[in-house]
């Protein structure tokens, strides 16, 4: 069993009628913490690395990055939203899709046209989903409230 298979085995079997009370109990909504929390525990685990070279530390703090997206594609899967390989596959499509210089073939005579086809590939990506822009700055003033609280859970403030 691939070790991806085995994490959401793992995430199945916790929200399960056995499983764990706090597991099962988990939304989307009610995850916003932690997914702040473990994303800033990646950044700490990148300065750690840095400075020590050690990527211990980085290894557990990405994987637990990774439980969160496996947590919330676990539930988006119950709710019948979508599974953690559409996930993979949207992102896998992404990817591909704004580097046709590596996966098409396409050409460019500088990084600032490459980077100005990837801004184009982007806004095209976008038509029609303009108002997600419009709640970003509110999800930002959201992240920064997330952290002072897992701040002060942590005891450092």
């Amino acid at each position: 069993m691939a070790e991806i298979d085995r994490l959401k085995e793992i995430v199945e079997t916790l929200r399960g009628e056995n499983g764990c009370s706090w597991d099962r109990v988990q939304t989307h909504e009610s995850l916003k913490p932690e997914c702040i929390e473990e994303a800033a525990e990646v950044i700490n685990g990148i300065n750690n690395y840095t400075k020590t070279g050690d990527a211990e530390n980085l290894k557990e703090e990405l994987g637990d990055l990774l439980l969160q997206v496996m947590f919330h594609s676990v539930i988006a899967e119950e709710e019948g939203l979508f599974t953690f390989e559409d996930v993979a596959k949207t992102v896998s499509e992404k990817m591909v899709r704004r580097h046709p210089h590596v996966f098409a073939g396409v050409t460019y005579n500088s990084k600032e046209e490459q980077h100005a086809a990837w801004e184009e590939i982007k806004k095209q990506e976008k038509a029609g989903k303009e108002w997600f822009a419009d709640t970003l700055p509110e999800a930002f003033e959201e992240a920064k409230e997330l952290i002072e609280k897992a701040k002060e859970r942590k005891g450092y403030k």
